[in-house]
């Protein structure tokens, strides 16, 4: 009795491992052909190093159908484009002066202090920045040019970290396919930025803040929590990063439960597997299992119910040699998606290749039929564990055990 119990609790095993599988396949395939791996980490990295986009939203997802159908599809991709060539020998420091940011941001709340008391007029405060701006250079009056130029020009830090991880990039259309950034990678980028400014931490803390990237406000943070220490900054950036790749694989993760539960309801749906019509029907092939066993042990008390099982099969197995040989080459496992709405026979003996049969009808009769609903809904709950828990089970049910280094 307990191994008609295992027996079943394997079968089951198995079937929700297949269909996990190709629940798990299904999944992957689609996330690898559209990048939405590679594209929610570089979001990521545009939200925490240049801040939101320019509507002013942030390029991480809020909702789930953003990060699978606007995220893939949008013409904005946070990917920098691929570049084929190897990093540049050579860090480029920022071409940002931040003293010169800093007394004009200074000079404006003056301004807007003194207009809120009623000192100065309104007039004055869209002056505050060229006046500022020829002071630092100094020339009374700046040129048409000096004033079209902004105080902050636009830096892109996303494309300048990629530059730093080129090495560890490979090709796969017009954009980077990094989906994955080593936290000893990130940190050794992030010395390399720091070695290319003249007052090294402390100088491209400066230009971060001018330039209002929130990577300035991270960076600060270890920097002052490693009290100033160069090699306990770098391990502080790379703790810090690689808490930040948990944080994002959990909320990534998060976003595919609902597209796995999604794939799984189709899948059920799609093959009609009904788990309990499915346990029940392991059962009774172990019955007839021990049935065809007692038969060839010298009982005769079954070949009764053999023969009248035969004859149900139909003409063409009628003769009770090839109903057994039949059924014993086509366990419940080979008939897990014979309900589906197109079935596949696969003649055992190769003489003929598949042939694929359409249910449409039966399908849609099972699909109504209330009876079949909770085992629907058991399989849409089991499929939520995916394949790696599933073969977990299954190892630990037959003693497999897994290679150990």
């Amino acid at each position: 009795m307990i191994s008609v119990y295992i027996d079943l609790a394997i079968g089951l095993i198995l079937a929700f491992l297949l269909l996990s599988l190709l629940v798990s396949g299904i999944n992957e395939a689609f996330v690898r052909l559209l990048g939405i791996r590679s594209k929610f980490l570089w979001a990521y990295l545009r939200d925490t190093l240049d801040g939101s986009s320019e509507d002013g939203r942030s390029w991480i997802p809020s909702k789930i159908a953003d990060v699978f159908a606007k995220l893939p599809f949008s013409g904005n991709d946070p990917r920098p484009a691929h570049s084929p060539d190897p990093a540049p020998a050579v860090v480029e420091p920022m071409r940002v002066d931040a003293a010169t940011v800093l007394a004009a941001e200074n000079a404006e709340e003056k301004v807007s202090e003194e207009i809120a008391e009623g000192i100065a007029p309104e007039s004055v405060a869209g002056n505050t920045a060229e006046e500022i701006g020829s002071d630092e250079a100094g020339v009374g009056e700046p040129a048409a040019e000096d004033r079209a130029e902004p105080l902050t020009p636009p830096v892109d830090m996303t494309t300048r970290l990629y530059e730093r991880l080129q090495e560890i990039d490979h090709p796969k259309g017009t954009r980077t396919s990094i989906a994955n950034i080593p936290p000893e990678r990130f940190s050794g980028a992030v010395m390399e930025l720091v070695a290319a400014e003249e007052g090294g931490i402390e100088g491209l803390l400066a230009k971060l803040e001018a330039i209002n990237s929130p990577l300035a406000g991270h960076l600060k943070g270890v920097w002052e929590g490693a009290q100033r220490d160069l090699p306990r900054f770098r391990k502080g950036v790379e703790d810090w990063f690689n808490g930040e790749m948990q944080r994002l694989s959990t909320l990534y993760a998060r976003y595919v439960k609902w597209v796995v539960f999604a794939l799984g309801v189709v899948l059920t749906l799609a093959f009609s597997m009904d788990a309990l019509e499915y346990g029940k029907t392991l059962l009774r092939d172990n019955a007839y299992r021990a049935g065809v066993a007692a038969i060839a042990g010298g009982g005769g008390e079954g070949y009764a119910e053999l023969k009248e099982k035969c004859a149900a099969a139909g003409a063409e197995l009628a003769e009770p040699y090839r109903c057994v040989t039949e059924s014993l080459s086509s366990p419940a496992l080979v008939k897990i998606f014979d309900h589906a709405i197109v079935s596949v026979t696969i003649p055992p003996d190769g003489s003929a290749d598949p042939s694929f049969h359409w249910n449409g009808g039966a399908w849609w009769d099972r699909l109504i039929t209330p009876g079949h609903w909770p085992g629907y809904l058991l399989t849409m709950v089991a499929l939520l564990f995916g394949a790696s828990f599933w073969w977990d089970v299954l190892r630990r049910l037959t003693g497999v055990r897994g290679n150990r280094s």
